[in-house]
């Protein structure tokens, strides 16, 4: 494992936390960063689930970046692909793509680029990487990693298979000493077996994160009239960008039409749509040109853009990790963003019909009934989502419109240990219908064949109807007390959890059966007041000044600054360099391009609040700043902010100890400059004026000795460095 670089570590471990601050502006590694690019640099292969916004992309960048050679990136998006190498580009990086989107001409030039080694990460299509003429530039290529973004594509039990992912296991045969990292943010036990099989990296360590969002707060309702509260929610929050989730391209349309006619910045997109008016639509939004898109899920994938605020789904999703990857486009700068789902049975039925025919049946049935079992969900939304992938989360998230708004709670512990254990002595072998079956004690022919009748919990929850048992089990599964094993044929399969319940170690409490219309009245907000808008004053100035500067660049804006870096500047202030570079995201390349402008707009706001009467901890020396390029003299600067000479040389001190063009020459002279730091060497004292004063027998005043004492501070600096 990497530790701190200022415990003489080792290269290339240095260089990566050093890579980590100068390239990307990061103090830290988050989550696993750590552990698995201590992995890679060990030349191992690994299996990394980092749900979206957790930083996977810096788990290959980085130690692309401190060994020879260069990294593969294989990802199905050209969209992303596109994002990923602009943002490498302004931090200084040499990265590159090959996809449909460029010229052969291009192409060739980026494969020879590639070979030279003047390129350190290459991001390539499944489609591309499959060519002939592309493995022989593999081959003629020395490469320290693969990294196969969004993974989950390769696996038949995942939620986006694609044909082509599955031919990816000759990159092991062909490059057996290259390490392979498969990526993803969304994977089911069954899913992440599959990948490891695919890949042939079965021996790959899997580095599993947190899958919490705790940033975004999660809320469904019930969808009669949507569009109504669509409208107010957007209302709400008029600057913010959203996605709204659509189930058809007819609906992304209507919904975008009836938005616009409530003046409302919003568009459509759908993969109907001529191909470079979509694109545009894409575009706008990326560039903050547009706020709002009403789209089918096609849209989004790939996007890095970082400062979305909220997502609504207007219909159902058919599945859990679609859902998941979804919400998960908004607040990837982990800023508080909201998601709101809303449900209908209508919305179901609709789903079933298109899995009627399709193929995987079975499987797309099971993920979408824990989907609608989300939906009905009476107990923490965040906990149901986390345990579908695996995870426990032990006490309730309070930020979820269930943890805001619970229904009531009954003892379930009788009622889940009924379950359990027909489950065990059925040897988890049956799913929930026949699970429901057995408790209620069925004359099926299949149960009696199969000699369930003989187990002791045959008929044990028999005075409980089929749709009460169905709404505890959904329950049970949602508190991660049972696991759907969707490569088993949707086997019911005890958690440990599970176990802990089964043997009365944990209390196991569940929400009273409601009927519809007692869900729909909890569920149902209050109509919402109109809410005043807080903004920050700052951080919107910071925000047209990073537009402007992206557009002159040709770049989305949080290719420049995320909007969490823009609430730091907005919250820190800096005003130097130094403070510059202690801003989280900013690296030296981007201080170097964009940080004298960003400092220029803070000083300004900084000077114009002052000078309106408000009080602006640290920031009164930089008015007078301002003021004496204006070319006012100290005495007129104190006349003008009504302060004392003395105050104002102290700024004039504090400025040029800060590194700021101030010509002190003007008001001390080298006669008494020499003499001064003379004394000040005598008496070893650099920080109290009081003992120099009375050093010089109170015959030097303390303005000249402040400005002398400022002098000896960056001198002795620049000399110690």
């Amino acid at each position: 494992m990497m530790t701190n670089p200022t415990s003489n570590t080792p290269s290339p471990f240095a260089e990566a936390y050093s890579t980590l601050k100068n390239t990307f502006g990061y103090d830290q590694f988050r989550l696993q960063q750590e552990q698995v690019i201590s992995s890679a640099l060990d030349g191992k292969d690994a299996l990394v689930i980092m749900p979206t916004g957790g930083g996977k992309s810096l788990c290959f960048q980085i130690p692309a970046l401190v060994q020879g050679g260069a990294c593969l990136v294989i990802s199905p998006l050209i969209s992303l692909m596109k994002d990923q190498v602009e943002a490498l580009k302004q931090n200084g990086v040499s990265a590159a793509f090959l996809n449909s989107s460029i010229t052969a001409v291009q192409q060739q030039q980026v494969e020879e680029d590639f070979m030279a080694g003047q390129i350190k990460l290459l991001y390539v299509s499944p489609e591309k990487l499959m060519t002939r003429d592309f493995f022989n530039v593999m081959k003629a290529s020395t490469l320290n990693l693969i990294a196969v973004d969004e993974a989950h594509c390769i696996s038949q039990w995942g939620h986006d298979f694609r044909p082509e992912y599955t031919k990816l296991k000759f990159l092991k045969e062909q490059f057996p000493s290259t390490p392979i990292m498969a990526l993803t943010a969304t994977a089911d036990k069954a899913t992440r077996n599959d990948i490891l099989s695919q890949l042939n990296i079965t021996q790959a360590k899997t580095f599993l994160s947190s899958f919490d969002r705790p940033n975004l707060s999660l809320a469904v309702r019930p969808a009669q009239k949507r569009v109504e509260a669509i409208i107010d929610w957007v209302k709400n929050q008029p600057e913010e960008s959203g996605i709204i989730y659509c189930l058809s391209r007819k609906s992304t349309e209507t919904l975008a039409i009836k938005l616009q006619k409530q003046g409302i910045d919003a568009d459509f997109y759908h993969a109907g749509m001529d191909p470079q008016v979509k694109d545009k639509v894409q575009e706008r939004f990326i560039r903050d040109d547009l706020k709002i898109v009403c789209a089918t899920i096609a849209f989004g994938m790939g996007i890095d853009k970082s400062n979305v605020r909220w997502v609504i789904h207007h219909n159902l999703p058919k599945n859990l990790e679609s859902y998941y990857q979804e919400i998960g486009r908004a607040g990837r700068d982990g800023l508080a963003s909201k998601t709101l789902l809303f449900y209908s049975y209508s919305d179901v039925m609709q789903l079933k019909q298109f899995i009627e025919t399709g193929e995987q049946k079975e499987l797309l049935e099971a993920k979408l009934q824990r989907m609608q079992q989300f939906a009905e969900a009476t107990s923490c939304r965040r906990k149901l989502l986390l345990s579908y992938f695996g995870e426990q989360l032990e006490k309730d998230c309070g930020n979820c419109d269930i943890c805001r708004n619970p229904p009531a709670f009954m003892d379930g512990l009788k009622l889940a240990q009924m379950a359990l254990s027909a489950v065990a002595r059925t040897q988890q072998k049956i799913g929930t219908r026949m699970l429901i079956d057995v408790l209620r004690g069925s004359g099926r022919n299949d149960l009696f064949q199969l000699g369930y009748q003989n187990i002791k919990t045959y008929g044990v929850g028999k005075d409980h109807s089929y749709v009460d048992w169905q709404h505890y089990i959904g329950q049970f599964l949602n508190l991660g007390l049972l696991e759907i094993a969707f490569d088993q044929h949707n086997a019911l399969r005890i958690t440990e959890l599970g176990k802990k319940a089964l043997y009365s170690e944990i209390e196991v409490k569940i929400s009273k059966p409601e009927s519809q219309e007692e869900r729909k009245q909890r569920l149902t907000p209050p109509q919402p007041t109109k809410k005043v808008q807080q903004t920050n004053a700052l951080f919107e100035r910071l925000r047209v000044l990073r537009k402007q500067i992206a557009e002159s660049q040709g770049v989305p804006a949080y290719v420049v600054f995320s909007d969490s870096t823009l609430q730091e500047l907005s919250m820190h202030r800096p005003t130097t360099d130094d403070e510059l570079l202690n801003i989280s995201g900013i690296g030296q390349r981007k201080a170097d391009q964009y940080g004298r402008e960003f400092i220029h707009e803070i000083v300004t706001f900084i000077k114009e609040k002052t000078m309106e009467g408000e009080k602006i901890k640290g920031a009164t020396h930089l008015v007078t700043y301002e003021l004496l390029k204006e070319g006012l003299t100290p005495e007129e600067i104190a006349t003008k902010r009504n302060l004392n000479k003395v105050t104002i040389f102290s700024h004039l001190a504090t400025l040029y100890e800060q590194g700021r063009d101030v010509d002190l020459s003007q008001f001390i002279t080298d006669e008494s400059l020499k003499k001064i730091i003379t004394g000040i060497r005598q008496i070893g004292q650099t920080e109290q004026l009081k003992p120099l004063f009375e050093f010089f027998e109170e015959q030097i005043p303390y303005d000249q000795l402040r400005l002398a004492m400022a002098v000896y501070k960056r001198q002795t600096k620049i000399e110690t460095k």
